[in-house]
């Protein structure tokens, strides 16, 4: 393409070099007056005029292109009027006469002042005489040709633009997560006519685990939500049985890591509530508590599971204290009195439960050794908003946090504990006045973003490289969410490339969301399913008071995930939740004085009663079903006798 280009150019100037050999002739002012006058009478006046002669005429006043194209019927006119109109803009050739050959060179810089400039205008046949004006020069055919060769070299030494496409390569990240895509499920897999609560309290309002779906509903004269066996869609009736032991609203719920049969609750009556659900889901409305902690002297907002130790518990209230409980026990381990100065908006654990961080109402970042209780890192206005801020732990020990500007702009931020002066990234999404709710996948580093208020999910891949939080996409729909339920990986559908569960609350609705990453393989996928969190717990709760650190037990997904079956529920209140009996042992040999038990020889027979009296119970319904059975099964009978003597 370019040698063609040249040589159109070599065989041009060849033309105009037989043409302008016959001779060159001084310049003709009184032939051009009117060529002169409509140049000055623009901006300004031409740079410089070059006029050639016996090259061609070309006729400004005809607009017959093959009359006034000299080329075209191979005969050479008198001459013409060549002009670079580099100082003046409107110094142009009428638009109705096609340009020659000659101006189509001069236009594209060939005989430019720049480029005579670059050629030294060596010559003496370019240097103009004395006593003519600047714009009286006349170019030869020397200067001519080395305006072109200087052109075409610089043509040729030119470096290229990158293209679009390479360009836009740089820009995108390659990533197996780019191409997630959100689903909602078909109507009659949601949960319908569900009376959502309307406490204006900044909690997801859903729990969910691999059994389960827990939702908080609106009660009269207390608190209640609902616990439903997830294989139980449709429409719920108004008399299903609730959880209700509450008397005042529950903000905050959240399922055992280790028991997906046990479920902890906070409630505005201060207390945290921590209750067995039925193998098979409730029958009955359930009023009785497994354990009741009490040690908060106003609402308590916050509820949440020690990640790798067995019945330990964090709850956080607006009297801006952070208990730790031993709920196989009912005795607070730790209470952080003295950490916060307003109320706390959130709390998280790290990967291995050794640090919890908070996110408070006076705009401060916290991480906190409960064990030493101590202040490892703190970060005054971490977002600069006054509206609630979210702060949770990542895998590798850095802090995600989502907030507010100053100017009202919802923000997220990635931090580093052991440096905590500048983020790690900070970036601006909207002007929402939603809080947005962090739900993160350790196995896959993907967080996903649910605003209350909003209509979206947004999710981010986290990475060491630059930005470090790497937008993915956006699921979107038509109604806003009331509250938001995360399903643990364990709990997802492997077969199907599922990497993400969501329980979104509407008004009246639970509709399940499904992520799935698309993969036409139907073979399990290594990659996007490593192994992830059992629900066996790798210590005990003295064990971790006493100072060991352990991560999760890691389990495979590759055959999938079934659910345990029920753990036997310990009558011996010391340890409820069923611990093991080496624990027990630990925990009465403990001298320190978060653990020293306060129980005496009248205490525990007054356990004993209460246990003779709940095994009194048991007997008396286990007989009364075993009469209803016989009763059942003489009515079979005698409908089966009645058949056969019909026949």
């Amino acid at each position: 393409m370019g040698r063609s280009h040249s040589t159109d150019h070599l065989q041009m100037v060849s033309s105009v070099h037989a043409l302008m050999c016959t001779s060159i002739q001084e310049i003709s002012k009184n032939s051009n007056d009117k060529e002169k006058e409509r140049l000055l009478g623009s901006r300004g006046p031409p740079k410089r005029v070059y006029q050639l002669d016996a090259l061609c005429k070309e006729n400004l006043s005809d607009t017959d292109e093959e009359e006034s194209s000299p080329y075209r019927h191979g005969g050479a006119a008198e001459e013409v009027t060549l002009w670079n109109i580099g100082a003046a803009q409107n110094a142009k050739p009428p638009q109705d006469t096609p340009p020659s050959p000659c101006t189509e060179v001069l236009r594209k810089g060939v005989f430019s002042e720049e480029t005579n400039s670059q050629s030294g205008n060596s010559s003496e046949e370019s240097k103009p005489k004395q006593g003519d004006p600047e714009e009286d020069k006349v170019l030869s055919v020397a200067d001519a040709r080395k305006a072109f060769e200087a052109s075409s070299s610089s043509k040729r030494t030119s470096v290229a633009c990158p293209s679009k496409r390479e360009t836009m390569r740089r820009v995108v990240r390659q990533s197996k997560f780019r191409h997630v895509f959100g689903q909602a499920v078909k109507n009659d897999q949601c949960y319908d006519d569900i009376r959502v609560s309307r406490v204006t309290w900044d909690s997801s309002f859903c729990a969910v685990n691999p059994k389960f779906v827990a939702i908080i509903i609106e009660a009269s004269g207390g608190g209640a939500f609902l616990v439903l066996p997830l294989q139980k869609s449709g429409r719920i009736d108004k008399s299903y049985p609730t959880v209700c032991g509450h008397t005042g609203p529950v903000l905050d719920i959240d399922w055992c890591p280790h028991n997906d049969n046990v479920i902890a609750s906070g409630s505005e009556d201060c207390t945290v509530m921590v209750w067995q659900i039925p193998e098979n889901g409730l029958t009955l409305p359930l009023t009785e508590p497994v354990v009741v902690l009490e040690g908060h002297s106003k609402r308590v907002g916050i509820v949440t599971w020690h990640p790798t130790a067995r019945n330990v518990l964090m709850s956080a209230g607006c009297d801006n204290v952070v208990i730790i409980w031993n709920v196989g026990t009912g005795e607070a381990l730790v209470s952080l009195e003295d950490m916060h100065s307003d109320m706390i908006y959130s709390a998280s654990w790290n990967r291995n439960g050794s640090l919890i961080c908070t996110a408070s109402k006076d705009k401060k970042l916290r991480v906190i050794d409960p064990r030493k209780m101590e202040l490892v890192a703190e970060k005054d206005k971490a977002h600069e908003g006054a509206r609630p801020m979210r702060a949770i732990f990542l895998s590798d020990g850095s802090i995600f946090t989502t907030g507010f500007s100053r100017m009202s702009e919802r923000q997220l931020a990635l931090w580093n504990p052991k440096s905590m002066d500048e983020p790690i990234a900070l970036h601006e999404m909207d002007t929402s006045n939603g809080v947005l709710l962090p739900f993160y996948d350790p196995d896959t580093s993907i967080i996903y973003l649910c605003g209350k208020g909003d209509s979206s999910i947004r999710y981010f891949e986290i990475t060491d490289e630059s930005p470090y939080v790497h937008y993915l996409n956006t699921f979107s729909s038509k109604e806003p969410q009331r509250g938001m339920g995360y399903m643990p990986k364990r709990g997802l559908d492997v077969n199907k490339c599922e990497i993400a569960r969501f329980y979104k609350l509407h008004e009246r609705k639970c509709e399940p969301i499904i992520m799935t990453v698309p993969r036409k393989s139907d073979l399990f996928q290594d990659d996007l399913y490593p192994d992830t969190a059992g629900p066996e717990a790798p210590m005990e709760a003295e064990e971790w008071f006493d100072g060991k650190n352990a991560d999760p037990l890691l389990i495979s997904l590759k055959d999938g995930y079934t659910p345990s079956k029920i753990r036997d529920l310990n009558v011996v209140k010391k340890n409820i939740l069923g611990s093991k009996p080496l624990a027990q042992k630990k925990s009465e040999a403990s001298s320190t004085p978060k653990l020293a038990s306060q129980t005496s020889s009248p205490a525990s027979d007054g356990k004993l009663d209460e246990v003779m009296k709940e095994l009194r119970s048991m007997k008396d319904l286990i007989k009364a079903q075993g009469e209803r059975i016989s009763k059942l099964e003489d009515i079979i009978a005698n409908l089966t006798n009645n058949d056969t003597s019909e026949e």
